[in-house]
């Protein structure tokens, strides 16, 4: 619910403030993404009296933390949507939120010009900042794209498509531009948390200059003050026979969903730093940054989701239901680590021999086809199943589910050791990518066979509407805002 709308015109076909909500969300997504190209990396580098520019963790300490990092990062966004519906507003939310991230960057940037001689300290206050403000900025801004548009407006879900598109270019920018402004200092990590610092200033200066303009009094008012006056008395009845099956379907994948996720995010950690330490990255005379990588998921989101889109629609009745699509997801998901255990073959043992980039990509492709198959049906699916007067509480456990399968992730990626030789990290990648392969085969073999008890207790959620290829695609190009829990 909003306020007056803005008169500010439009362009394309949309309100003007669409795009100004794309540019401001690109430039956050660009700075987050840049930060988490570039943690682990950061971490596990020598300290600088040893010629590094990092703080000399262990691989398994780095991991953990970085997974604890991810899983605060899905949680926090709870409150600070919470905040921005009852006190703040989402604007005012956003550039609070906005602010705090900016400050988190420029703390891990220079935590020497804060504070000379806690450099560590500075490195946790500023992951907290980061941390909070996250929880600030990423529900709000999604839930004004929304606001921009009457009830019924069908040009909605192109809008969101839109949107999700500038949420896939800045992570694509991100490992790119991050990894070449490190390798351009000499590898110092500092200079990448500052230019994702500067990304997102230049998400804050966009919303100052133009926000008034542009979106008119949209998200200034907290929305249970809007709610108020239309609020009616609900009353409290109890779960009936298909209310909660449909509960049981969203805790049953639920579960599959911290499988998925657990895997996935070795992106950002395990995968990141064996592309580092045990991929041959030349190209000629030319080294490939690592976080170059990074950008992989979100290029080959923008390139395959009309494409996956477009098979859906053609499928027609004989489009695999929700459950199916989740299974899919989780055998992709695993061929996808098939791939890292072939480059682990490759090297047979020897860290000197490096394996090729392109068992890389082929893991971050398959990775990313699952994640088209499984990430957009995500919080639709609790939109669709969960009972109207106890949503919030239903996404709130979604949201729980991802922050659980974060922390997993890094767990798991921290049993790559806390020291050992190379070729002992080596021996435990190739144990970590096998036991998660095993895990996603099997987990997706059991919810295909579930998939027809699961429909069962849908009650029909999922009949009655066939989606169009511009429905579809929709949902597809959503995925990493799915994935991040800001889906309108």
């Amino acid at each position: 619910m909003s306020a007056a709308k803005p008169q500010a015109g439009t362009m394309l076909g949309h309100p003007k403030g669409l795009f100004l909500l794309f540019t401001t969300e690109l430039w956050e997504r660009f700075s987050y993404y840049a930060m988490r190209a570039i943690l682990v990396l950061y971490l596990v580098d020598q300290v600088s009296n040893q010629g590094g520019h990092g703080l000399g963790w262990t691989q398994a300490d780095a991991l953990s933390l970085y997974g604890t990092f991810t899983g605060l990062v899905y949680l926090t966004p709870l409150i600070g949507g919470w905040l921005a519906d009852n006190y703040l507003g989402q604007r005012k939310a956003i550039y609070l939120g906005g602010f705090l991230m900016a400050a988190g960057q420029f703390m891990l940037g220079t935590p020497h010009a804060w504070v000379p001689g806690m450099e560590t300290e500075m490195f946790y206050l500023g992951l907290g900042t980061l941390i909070l403000g996250n929880g600030l900025f990423k529900p709000n801004i999604s839930t004004m794209v929304g606001d921009l548009y009457e009830e019924g407006d069908h040009r909605r879900d192109g809008a969101f498509t839109i949107f999700y598109m500038g949420i896939n270019v800045g992570a694509f920018l991100s490992g790119i531009i991050v990894g070449s402004v490190v390798e351009a200092y000499d590898g110092n990590f500092q200079a990448g948390f500052i230019c994702a610092g500067i990304g997102m200033v230049m998400s804050l200066i966009i919303q100052f200059l133009f926000a008034q303009k542009l979106l008119g009094d949209i998200g200034t008012v907290p929305a249970a003050k809007l709610e108020k006056q239309q609020q009616t008395e609900v009353r409290k009845e109890p779960l009936t026979q298909v209310e909660r099956d449909r509960i049981k379907v969203i805790m049953v994948m639920g579960l599959f969903t911290i499988v998925f996720w657990a895997g996935f995010e070795q992106a950002g950690g395990l995968m990141n730093l064996f592309t580092n330490d045990f991929t041959d990255r030349m190209i000629g005379d030319w080294e490939v940054p690592t976080t170059w990588f990074q950008s992989l998921n979100a290029m080959f989101i923008v390139i395959f989701a009309p494409v996956i889109a477009s098979i859906w629609v053609r499928l027609g009745d004989r489009e695999p239901n929700s459950p199916v699509k989740f299974a899919m997801g989780l055998v992709l998901l695993a061929i996808g680590f098939l791939f890292m255990m072939g480059a682990v073959i490759e090297m047979d043992g020897d860290p000197t021999n490096k394996s090729s980039m392109l068992w890389l990509v082929g893991a971050y492709f398959f990775h990313t086809m699952g994640e088209l198959c499984l990430s957009p049906i995500g919080l639709s699916m609790v939109t669709k199943l969960a009972p109207l007067r106890i949503a919030s509480l239903m996404m709130g456990a979604w949201f729980l589910f991802v922050a659980i399968a974060n922390k997993v992730g890094g767990v798991i990626g921290s049993l790559i050791g806390h020291g050992g030789d190379a070729e002992e990290q080596l021996a435990n990648a190739m144990g970590i990518f096998s036991g998660i392969f095993i895990t996603a085969v099997l987990s997706g073999i059991i919810l295909y066979f579930m998939a027809d008890k699961l429909v069962d207790w849908m009650h029909g959620a999922e009949d009655g509407h066939t989606k169009s290829e511009e429905e579809a695609l929709e949902e597809e190009v959503a995925v990493t805002a799915d994935h991040e829990g800001i889906k309108s």
